[in-house]
């Protein structure tokens, strides 16, 4: 029941990656457009015709473990899932719940899986919401906000630690929860149904243009939104992920992973990724954070995955313990084939220390991410090549052309193709102004070319363009490129920061330590005289890089109070936003300017 197992030289049978076959168009007008020259495969309507065929293949592999209230590993067959799921959509379509949408406001789990397969195959739209919203917020208004967008029919909670939330968008609407300690709430037994023959009608009618989840973006730029996620769309992007990693048709993959369902790198990409391969999801009940992260450490002696998939701030959290724990590293690496990283810039010595741990083990895994939104299933590109940088963003997948356009002075990345949303629920306008004349799909993120003359090697990342700004001499501040470096330079000291400096002189941070270093800091936050030498040397050190004004940081203040969710400031899958963090903690951001520099700003060396 434990899913495949496989050694090491099993798992390097099968070619990792596929070979980059790109083709460049440049077109008179300046636009410069990328796609691979190779088609888009057939593949199935929806993931949930994959979950059922795999259902019916394999009823006894394992398909979903998590850890229960007693700390023990609960199993879930695939057999068993599709029993459930058929029961929990007859109870959909008994109680009129299958033909509008279904919220979820719990974490990744046995109830959030089967609920939303059963949703999915009836026709009922699924909208997973992040869990901070619920046990995060104080006022619940951005769930709220959510709810009165896609009103649905059905709020699903795991457990009565979700009452406050679902109280706040449950009104008037039907409450499940695993076992009904939510007041007014029906249990997860109670919704199931005798299936019938409408189940499959049902799930046979569906569409490739229809509706399968309505995820809000995280608000890293703005207010969330709705973007409509259809099942083809879904569906085209794991066939995209299948052609240029070909060993995925072999292996069945087996996951670790922690990363939300409500947010498209967890629910889309790693979670469908299973579902249409016939894997095993193991849900670590870890967290990038100094509390949790010895969870995940325990959990990979366990799991022992042949995918991993994380966030930086995750890496950040993890790679120090295997350094520091043979054994848990052998754990992590054993059979692991790739280690991938999305969501944010990954500082360069973190993958090169990743890169030397593997070396050290014998493994032979690869370092790789992708690129993509919301709004595009969610992988575009692919780095299915050797590459040593993590700033590569690897190449289009196939059924994917982008173009290359100039903003200003930045290269704004767009996108078209049969893993790209219709738009945004409701928001005709949104829609409206997220597409161009061509229907390019404006994703406000900039690139640039590694190789002008080999678009085979791929693009690197330059941030959001609406993130950037000048100073006072009209120098351009790339933010999405200087942050990654500041981080890097710091060596581990710091764990985020946000570029300062608009509209003056230099370039100054606010910036968050480790939490190993917290001890280094006096009670107003001010660092210890060994901690700001060492990051005054980082911040020359960023310095003696190159790249003028716009690409060193002259000041650094250490701030202490955690960036805020609910004023904006970080997004539920740990994004910082830059403006949002300027514009509240204007005075810290004053501080960076004022002369002469009151004590606790940390001077460049």
């Amino acid at each position: 029941m434990e899913g495949p197992q496989r050694s090491r030289e099993e798992t390097v049978a099968v070619p990792t990656f596929a070979p980059p076959r790109i083709a460049v168009e440049r077109r008179g007008y300046g636009r410069v457009i990328l796609r691979s020259t190779e088609p888009l495969r057939s593949h199935s309507v929806s993931v949930v015709h994959d979950f059922r065929a795999h259902g019916a293949a394999h009823p006894e592999r394992l398909l979903l473990a998590e850890r229960g209230s007693d700390g023990r590993w609960s199993h879930l067959t695939w057999g068993e899932a599709r029993v459930e799921v058929d029961r929990l959509a007859q109870g959909l379509l008994d109680r009129g719940l299958a033909d509008g949408p279904v919220m979820i406001l719990s974490g990744p789990g046995r109830l959030h899986l089967l609920v939303t397969l059963a949703a999915m195959t009836v026709g009922a739209p699924v909208v997973p919401t992040s869990v901070a919203y619920s046990l995060q917020s104080a006022d619940h208004g951005t769930l709220r906000a959510m709810a009165g967008i896609v009103d649905p029919g059905l709020v699903v909670a795991e457990d009565a630690s979700y009452a406050p939330a679902a109280a706040a968008v449950g009104q008037g609407r039907t409450v499940l929860s695993r076992s009904g300690d939510i007041p007014g709430s029906l249990r997860l037994e109670d919704m199931a149904g005798e299936p019938s023959a409408e189940i499959d009608r049902r799930c046979q009618a569906l569409r490739r243009e229809d509706v399968a989840k309505i995820l809000f973006t995280s608000g890293s730029t703005g207010t969330p939104k709705g973007v409509i996620n259809s099942h083809g769309m879904l569906s085209a992007n794991q066939q995209q992920i299948r052609q240029v990693w070909p060993f995925l048709e072999a292996e069945p993959p087996v996951l670790l992973d922690w990363l939300p369902w409500s947010h498209t790198f967890g629910g889309n990409h790693n979670l469908n990724m299973v579902l249409v391969n016939g894997g095993t999801l193991w849900v670590d009940d870890g967290r990038p954070s100094p509390s949790l992260i010895g969870r995940t450490l325990r959990n990979l002696a366990d799991v022992h995955p042949t995918l991993y998939f994380n966030v930086p701030a995750g890496y950040a959290a993890l790679v120090p313990l295997l350094e520091n724990d043979p054994a848990a590293a052998r754990a992590f690496l054993d059979r692991l084939r790739l280690a991938f990283f999305a969501a944010a810039a990954l500082p360069q010595q973190l993958w090169d220390r990743i890169e030397k741990l593997a070396a050290q083990h014998g493994s032979q895994m690869r370092m790789t991410t992708s690129w993509g939104l919301t709004e595009t299933a969610p992988a575009a590109t692919s780095a299915h090549f050797e590459v040593s940088n993590s700033s590569c963003l690897g190449v289009p997948l196939p059924g994917l052309e982008l173009a290359l356009v100039r903003i200003g002075q930045k290269t704004e990345v767009r996108v078209k193709g049969a893993s790209i949303t219709p738009g945004y629920y409701r928001r005709p306008d949104l829609t409206d102004a997220a597409f161009d004349e061509e229907g390019f799909f404006c994703t406000g993120d900039a690139v640039a070319l590694a190789d002008p003359d080999n678009p085979s090697a791929g693009l690197v990342f330059e941030g959001r363009i609406a993130e950037d700004f000048k100073l006072a001499t009209g120098t351009f501040v790339s933010v999405g490129t200087l942050r990654p470096r500041l981080l890097s330079a710091a060596q581990g000291l710091l764990t985020d920061a946000v570029i300062c400096g608009e509209g003056g002189d230099y370039l100054a941070a606010l910036a968050w330590l480790h939490p190993d270093q917290l001890q280094r800091c006096g009670p107003d936050g001010a660092p210890d005289e060994s901690l700001r030498s060492e990051l005054a040397a980082a911040l020359q050190h960023l310095a003696g890089e190159g790249g003028g004004s716009s690409q060193r940081v002259d000041r650094l203040l250490v701030i202490t109070e955690p960036p805020q969710l609910d004023a904006g400031e970080i997004t539920d899958k740990g994004y910082i936003n830059q403006r949002a963090v300027r514009e509240r903690r204007a005075q810290q951001v004053a501080l960076l300017t004022q002369e002469p520099p009151p004590p606790n700003v940390v001077l460049r060396a």
